[in-house]
């Protein structure tokens, strides 16, 4: 069977796979954001049992078709949430019969731990689903500074390496993140990809950044190629088997979090258990502020920032999610809890501050030192940077209010002691 006829009526269905981080919801939020006209409907497979990648979704893009969006989660779209899949087309098709619904395109972002095979079979073993939908094309993103570790990542026997299954069955490859790695590498890279898969089109990104066609209406996906290539597609018997080392977790809290602990916390995983933790992302409510704190990460790779507010009567709370190679679920979960901002918490961070209230200390000020009192300790106001709590407030013996964004002696001191700093105390009130 070929690549499907330009005039097939039958909903067409793109499979966007690609290993933990290679970009896929940064390229979903992409296509849903750009002018193209097309009405397309998302189905999200998330690994671990709390979704995230709805919340990462641009609010603009969730404005324009939430109603569209379906969550899988606590599972892998190519196995144990497979028949939830069915299910989803199903309730599309009836829809779509009946006049309550118009569709372009469907796009399926399966989880980066997902074997695209079994889920495209899927649109060739269920009858009433092949009648309505057709699989246009496997799109797989690849993380192009981290895609040859994933590749040589060693499994034990009969363990199937999906890095590589997703590689292999892509009818077209994006090579994602080509701003972090030389074109030496890329070079490399193209060739170990070709290497594995040679009839797929290789399109360089940066940021998930490509046009929409691309991705969308390929008639791309060959299912005589498909079989050729493994004689076991059709077969519904085959289980696939993922890598036990490989587990999620995922941690809801509702109280307020600490931005100078969580920060910290962090930081000591990036550096320490970076290579082990293959994707992180959440998104945080931190005490003292209105934005939620949206961040990713991929192995030692971080990117997050204050984002969108919360909504009147939206339940703050906060979601982390890590997925990776022998996560010790306990400290993990004992690590975030540590982030809460409690009494004790508040109570601990003041006992590490040199400086107590009333104590009489030395500022360094565009006037240069300056003597003053501290006022407060573990001090913020609304000018104050996002995330920023200074450690003390002291007030001047000439009677202006300031505050030391570190406590260190480059900022604020005992009276005659230190070096003179760079970097200036801040104004405030």
């Amino acid at each position: 069977m070929p690549a499907a006829s330009i005039d097939d009526p039958r909903v067409p269905v793109t499979i966007l796979t690609g290993y933990l981080g290679s970009g896929k919801t940064t390229l979903v939020n992409h296509i849903l954001t750009s002018k193209h006209g097309k009405k397309i409907a998302i189905i999200e497979n998330e690994f671990g049992d709390v979704g995230i990648d709805d919340a990462l979704m641009a609010k603009n893009t969730k404005e324009q078709i939430e109603e569209e969006i379906v969550e899988m989660m606590n599972g892998c779209i190519c196995c144990t949430v497979r028949q939830d899949l069915v299910v989803v087309l199903k309730k599309f098709s009836d829809r779509i019969l009946a006049g309550n619904l118009k569709l372009d395109c469907i796009l399926i972002e399966t989880t980066g731990m997902a074997d695209p095979a079994p889920v495209a079979q899927t649109f060739f073993v269920d009858d009433a689903v092949q009648t309505n939908f057709r699989l246009d094309g496997i799109v797989t993103l690849v993380d192009a500074k981290h895609i040859e570790q994933h590749l040589d990542d060693p499994r034990p026997e009969g363990v199937e390496n999906e890095a590589i299954e997703q590689v292999a069955f892509a009818d077209r490859l994006i090579l994602n993140k080509t701003d972090l790695v030389s074109e030496e590498d890329l070079a490399r890279v193209e060739k170990r990809l070709k290497g594995i898969n040679s009839s797929a089109q290789v399109k360089r990104a940066e940021r998930s950044k490509v046009s929409v066609d691309s991705v969308l209406d390929l008639h791309a996906f060959d299912l005589k190629k498909t079989v050729e290539m493994d004689p076991e597609f059709l077969n519904t018997d085959n289980e696939h088997e993922h890598d036990q080392t490989v587990s999620s977790i995922s941690v809801v809290e509702k109280r307020p979090l600490d931005f100078d602990a969580m920060q910290r916390w962090v930081r000591y995983l990036l550096i320490n258990k970076g290579t082990d933790i293959y994707r992180m992302k959440g998104v945080l409510s931190i005490a003292d502020f209105d934005d939620r704190f949206m961040f990713q990460a991929v192995h030692m790779i971080f990117n997050g920032d204050f984002d969108e507010p919360w909504q009147k009567g939206e339940t703050r709370e906060s979601k982390f999610v890590f997925i990776g190679k022998n996560l010790d679920h306990d400290e993990l979960r004992e690590g975030f809890q540590a982030c809460v901002l409690t009494p004790e918490l508040i109570a601990k961070r003041k006992r590490e501050l040199r400086f107590a209230v009333g104590d009489e200390v030395e500022c360094y000020t565009g006037e240069g030192w300056l003597p003053g009192k501290v006022t407060k300790q573990l001090y913020r106001n609304d000018y104050m940077p996002p995330g920023l709590t200074a450690p003390y407030q002291i007030k001047l013996d000439k009677g202006e209010l300031i505050w030391a964004p570190e406590d260190d002696d480059r900022f604020i001191r005992g009276k005659n002691q230190g070096p003179r700093p760079r970097t200036l105390v801040s104004n405030g009130n």
